[in-house]
């Protein structure tokens, strides 16, 4: 059971169910107008806790390390009633998830069309006008000590708080990248110079010079001379040759980019019905 001295750890601490499993953040504590003590807390729930969830205060419990157990679990809680959490419970918005929660203390109505009142001043809330806490119809003459949700009682100012917005960055991976090599074939031209044979007739008069080779041998024969014929052609071949060493790198580019997110803050707003004659009574559940 959670007592009033710890429930000034309960607000913004993590709230799990029986087994162990994480419900939520606990937003707010709501208590009883008529006795003062702290009856329902909401519980921040759904995708990114955008939810917020009204869970019974009874059978909850809190930890020495802190750790708030609720007497419900997480599926239950987090498919509770949608109901606005807006400072106070109307008094059919708490029979509502009095019905969910399977709780005694709401407004029943049986077979015969009678209304069950049992418990009733618990289950509604505030039963008396407004203004008894002033002393303005015989009731109390001292003003209660007002309440908010950092503790069980505080003194008459009532204090503001705001989300801000925190920006930082987180480092995630985004691709790779990959240096291969392959080998690809092309065509490329060159020109060479070649050259060959051409036979050709030369002839020379006989002269004194060559009389002698001239009329050495027969006066007449038959005779053959040959002569080889040579023709360069063009022959290719490849080698390997180092040409450039390639290495992958990364450099850090620095940008701007805008971000933003919905943040939450309190705002005062204030009722002044002094100038209102037939005072009602709300019978509703108040939160200080």
């Amino acid at each position: 059971m959670i007592t009033s001295e710890q429930l000034s750890n309960v607000v913004g601490s993590t709230a799990y169910d029986g087994s162990g499993d994480k419900i939520g953040k606990i937003g707010n504590v709501y208590y009883d107008d008529d006795t003062d003590q702290p009856k329902w807390i909401t519980v921040h729930t759904g995708l990114f806790g955008g939810n917020e969830t009204f869970v019974p205060m009874q059978g909850a419990d809190i930890g020495s390390s802190g750790q708030v157990t609720l007497a419900y679990d997480k599926a239950m809680v987090k498919d509770a009633p949608n109901v606005d959490e807006d400072g106070h419970l109307s008094p059919e918005e708490e029979q509502q998830l009095y019905r969910y929660y399977n709780l005694d203390g709401g407004t029943g109505v049986d077979t015969a069309g009678q209304t069950d009142t049992v418990d009733q001043t618990y289950a509604t809330g505030r039963s008396t006008h407004e203004d008894d806490r002033e002393g303005v119809f015989g009731g109390r003459q001292q003003a209660d000590v007002g309440h908010d949700t950092s503790g069980p009682s505080t003194d008459a100012a009532m204090t503001l708080s705001e989300e801000q917005l925190r920006v930082g960055t987180e480092t995630r991976e985004t691709g790779r990248a990959r240096l291969r090599k392959r080998v690809v074939t092309g065509t490329e031209q060159a020109t060479v110079a070649v050259s060959h044979d051409e036979v050709t007739l030369e002839r020379e008069p006989i002269t004194d010079a060559n009389r002698g080779d001239a009329y050495d041998g027969p006066a007449i024969s038959e005779e053959e001379h040959e002569v080889t014929l040579h023709a360069e052609r063009p022959v290719v071949g490849t080698e390997a040759v180092a040409v450039e060493r390639v290495r992958l790198g990364k450099e850090t580019v620095a940008e701007n980019e805008t971000v933003g997110g919905e943040v939450r803050k309190e705002v005062i707003d204030m009722d002044d019905d002094t100038a209102r004659t037939d005072r009602t009574a709300t019978n509703r559940d108040d939160r200080r």
